[in-house]
């Protein structure tokens, strides 16, 4: 029998109320086990960007020249290009197959599976690193499988939410918080990556996340989930893949704004990333100023999750569509010139954006698309949104090159403006509501 939806305006919940889904068990101990992996995760980059360029933070193989950081062979910039690319390729070439998987066998079973996989991978690459056996082909093989995990896991944590907790009108404040992890991650992973890798080298950030891995695999063997069982392999794989597809391409709203979070990284963050700092560099004061706009980012994104917390807003892809309009900000201030305050402030309020707009979109893919294809529907998204990016990585400095560094800039700003203005004059996105009883189009 399904639980009876509790429909309380979010203006009227006790405070309390809004950590409500901390009482769930099942949430409590994936909340507690995926927390613990996102640190390990958000430490692991900076780690191998250092094993690839030398070992330790100053280059030397850790301290003393032979610590646990020895074993790199000292690469440059291309060698690292290559490492980086060599984990995000598989992740856009696995996301399909990881929702069609995770469908049939069971989301549990798939991420119990990808937090296995990774963390052997890890432990392997802190052994080679510390024995001073990690030839550059090692590592792009290493980091490679370490995609696929990932891949694995994506489509997987999307169709496990809403399972994590009995009263559905909590799933959006549980995609909340486990946003805000990510957030909070994001911030303090690289600055603690950084003083372990400068005093006891990468080996040792790798083996802590091989262990927060560990943590994360106990977390998903200890839930007791009840609910429907996977849907089994009746069909081929790509008999699924097309009933997946199918259910995606069905819902304009789903399509529309995954087009848009797909041209949003291609315009607009991938040209952030590789030209902010190059601006930093030459404007705002280097490393130091670019690195506070990112810290600062991450704090908007938790001040949005809290701000988030016990709010269901009646048409919540209209809310999330206004709140992409911060991500203008801080291109525009770049582009402009502004001073470092003004990037700042603009990086917080795409921050707060960044918070609200996915938990609301994770949270309303949730509640409209059927539970048996809720994996393959979130690896076309994840899919849609992400395959773009690295082609605006590749793309930003050569553009930036012929066209100017503000222009691109601006370019991705003013893109962002006019794309959400056209998204929301969808009706399908603009009149989607948080919960009814037909699915509207």
């Amino acid at each position: 029998m399904a639980v009876e939806t509790e429909r309380i305006p979010a203006r009227r919940r006790r405070p309390g109320d809004r950590l409500a889904m901390l009482g769930e068990r099942d949430f409590r101990c994936f909340f507690t086990g995926y927390a613990t992996s996102l640190l390990g995760s958000a430490m692991a980059p900076v780690a191998v960007a250092f094993a690839v360029l030398g070992g330790g933070a100053d280059g030397s193989g850790g301290p003393g020249g032979g610590g646990p950081g020895a074993g790199s062979a000292g690469g440059d910039g291309a060698d690292l290009g290559w490492v980086m690319a060599a984990r995000i390729l598989p992740v856009v070439l696995v996301l399909l197959a990881g929702g069609v998987i995770a469908d049939r066998l069971g989301s549990r079973r798939v991420m119990l599976a990808s937090d296995g996989l990774r963390g052997v991978v890890q432990a392997l690459f802190a052994v080679l690193l510390a024995t001073g056996r990690a030839p550059l082909w090692a590592m792009v093989a290493l980091v490679a499988v370490w995609g696929i995990g990932e891949g694995l896991f994506m489509p997987g944590l999307g169709a496990l939410v809403p399972g994590l907790v009995r009263r559905q009108e909590l799933v959006g404040d549980a995609n909340t918080l486990l946003g805000m992890a990510r957030s909070v991650a994001t911030v303090a992973g690289p600055a603690l990556a950084g003083v372990i890798t400068a005093v006891w080298g990468p080996a040792v950030v790798l083996a802590a996340d091989a262990a927060t891995y560990g943590v994360g695999a106990f977390a998903l063997y200890r839930l007791r989930l009840a609910g429907a069982a996977p849907a089994g392999g009746r069909e081929s794989l790509l008999a699924d893949l097309r009933a997946g597809w199918s259910e995606f391409g069905s819902r304009p709203w789903l399509w529309i704004t995954t087009a848009h979070m797909g041209l949003f990284n291609l315009l607009v963050w991938a040209p952030f990333l590789i030209l902010g700092p190059l601006t930093a560099q030459r404007e705002l004061g280097g490393a130091r100023a670019w690195g506070a706009v990112m810290a600062v980012y991450g704090v908007g994104a938790v001040l949005g999750g809290l701000l988030m917390l016990g709010r269901r807003p009646a048409r919540p892809l209209a809310v999330a569509t206004v709140a992409t309009l911060g991500w203008a900000l801080p291109s525009a201030a770049l582009a402009g010139g502004a001073a470092l305050p003004w990037v700042v402030a603009g990086a917080l309020v795409a921050g707060v954006g960044s918070a609200v707009c996915g938990t609301l979109y994770g949270t309303t893919m949730q509640r409209w698309v059927p539970p048996e294809a809720l994996g393959r529907v979130t690896s076309f998204g994840a899919l849609g949104a992400f395959a773009l990016g690295p082609v605006g990585l590749a793309a930003a400095g050569p553009l930036a090159g012929r066209l100017g560094t503000g222009t691109v800039l601006a370019l991705g700003a003013l893109w962002q403006l006019g794309a959400a203005v056209a998204v929301l004059a969808v009706p399908a996105v603009r009149r989607r509501p948080w919960e009814g009883d037909e699915e509207a189009t």
